[in-house]
């Protein structure tokens, strides 16, 4: 069994999250790394905000670089907490909002889906459908 997602898996998370999207009426950019954070797969849905192709991807790799959500690193950052100011290290890489999910196998993180182009609820719950192929 693979320590990393495949491209055939990243191509499947894609289509799941890209089903969601379409049953959402929000098109999205989505974004699979592999388990060492590199770009894998992107798909840019047609009329999905464009400034969102890059948030997608940061997602991606902040949530495998961290094997945390997006949106929880965004609770345990805020100020006063202890991973305030995060947000800018990695020459400012770091994305602290919902749409960053971790890919696990057996427990074991193996990549990671970022999804942006809507609120930060939609962004979650299209990641979390891509999440979920995932056996």
């Amino acid at each position: 069994m693979s320590h990393t997602v495949t491209l055939a898996e990243a191509r499947t998370v894609i289509a799941a999250a890209t089903a969601e999207a379409e049953k959402i009426g929000q098109p999205m950019n989505i974004a699979v790394v592999c388990a060492g954070g590199y770009l894998l797969a992107f798909e840019r849905m047609e009329n999905a905000w464009l400034g969102s192709v890059d948030i997608a991807q940061k997602k991606a790799w902040t949530s495998r670089a961290f094997d945390i959500e997006t949106g929880t690193l965004g609770t345990l950052s805020q100020s006063g907490d202890q991973f305030f100011g995060i947000n800018a290290s990695n020459d400012g890489k770091v994305m602290i909002f919902a749409g960053g999910v971790p890919l696990l196998r057996d427990g074991k993180v193996i990549g990671a889906i970022g999804v942006s182009g809507g609120l930060g609820a939609q962004d979650q719950a299209v990641a979390e459908a891509g999440a979920k192929t995932i056996k």
